[in-house]
């Protein structure tokens, strides 16, 4: 009798463990990408290990709001798509590899890690 609630009661922690959601999933290293201000001035911004399987909208810090920014640098572990509209929508986006760039011809509103 005792056997069986101490297999029930490991059963049940075993159950509980597994339902427990992991920690989220990150790329490691630096994503940049250049902007421009809105007294026209080139800046570059950065995201610091940047979520992976979430899309990010991309919107440097006094950009005209939905203006692109250009010329990303994966500098992170994993693979970024790019995309030309906000929400990873659209037909027209790039994949960099980690540690790839672009030129200042790729323009991006969105990204998503792999």
């Amino acid at each position: 009798m005792r056997l069986r609630s101490a297999l029930a009661a490991s059963a049940g922690a075993l159950a509980l463990l597994l339902a427990t959601p992991g920690p989220a999933s990150a790329a490691s290293g630096q994503f940049r990408y250049t902007y421009t201000t809105t007294d026209g001035y080139e800046a570059v911004g950065f995201m610091n290990n940047p979520d992976s399987g979430t899309c990010i909208n991309i919107q440097g810090p006094g950009s005209e709001p939905g203006s692109a920014a250009y010329a990303p640098h994966n500098r992170t572990d994993a693979t970024a798509t790019v995309f030309l509209e906000a929400g990873c929508e659209g037909d027209a986006f790039y994949t960099l590899r980690p540690g790839g760039g672009a030129s200042d011809r790729l323009l991006v509103r969105s990204v998503v890690f792999s």
